[in-house]
């Protein structure tokens, strides 16, 4: 099918549409909320920005929209933004990186109904420890963006995701009972790097902004797109 991918920015999206990919789906389009709400219910905030970049990296036409990101109301431009890409791009379906958020998946699903496409999630329910040991095998570079629980400092933020920071995750789910790929809001990622990147992102100034010592954002202020080896 002719598919757009509903993109975050953040591992799961990106995974989501590797996923598609393998299963055979031609990916024509890009789909981004940028929410003017950090607490947004639907939609991932921190350094969304930086989907033109990797839009650029993908070499995939972004269809780009803002929302306010009120409860429910954000649904609204949500269904908009996929009414226009449907018809702009003759689309099949859209793919969501929802991995256990039964309100993302269910409101996205019926959207997709309501517009004659084909909803497809990739990742539903897949293992959560499984889909960050499968990221890093399968050569995704992928940074913590933010944080939000108990357990997490600020030394995270800006961390890559590798097995050294798996397991320390895993250790935090044992002991705080975090969820291990950030599904409950502990953590935020950012992809800089990918199979289907063409080029890639490269971070050259940032630092960490912090709301407590438990809650913080990575805050870009200089990036690039270089080329890979």
């Amino acid at each position: 099918m002719r598919v757009g991918i509903l993109l975050s920015t953040g591992k799961d999206s990106l995974y989501a549409m590797y996923k598609a990919i393998e299963k055979g789906h031609e990916v024509v389009c890009l789909i981004t909320l940028e929410s003017e709400n950090p607490h947004s219910w639907m939609f991932h905030t921190p350094n969304v920005r930086l989907v033109n970049a990797q839009a650029a990296c993908l070499d995939i036409p972004l269809l780009k929209i803002t929302t306010k990101g009120e409860k429910e109301k954000e649904l609204e431009d949500l269904e908009k933004a996929i009414a226009r890409a449907k018809q702009k791009y003759r689309l099949d379906g859209i793919v969501t990186g929802a991995l256990y958020s039964k309100y993302q998946w269910t409101r996205i699903d019926k959207i997709c109904r309501d517009h004659e496409l084909t909803g497809i999630a990739p990742i539903w329910h897949y293992d959560q420890e499984k889909l960050l040991r499968d990221l890093v095998k399968d050569k995704f570079e992928v940074v913590i963006s933010a944080i939000a629980c108990d357990g997490m400092t600020k030394e995270w933020i800006g961390k890559e995701l590798d097995e050294e920071l798996i397991e320390k995750l895993v250790l935090l789910n044992k002991k705080v009972g975090i969820n291990v790929a950030g599904e409950g809001g502990e953590y935020e990622s950012l992809v800089l790097d990918c199979p289907m990147f063409k080029k890639k992102i490269n971070i050259l100034q940032s630092h960490a902004e912090m709301e407590d010592p438990r809650t913080g954002e990575l805050v870009i202020e200089l990036f690039e797109i270089v080329e890979k080896r």
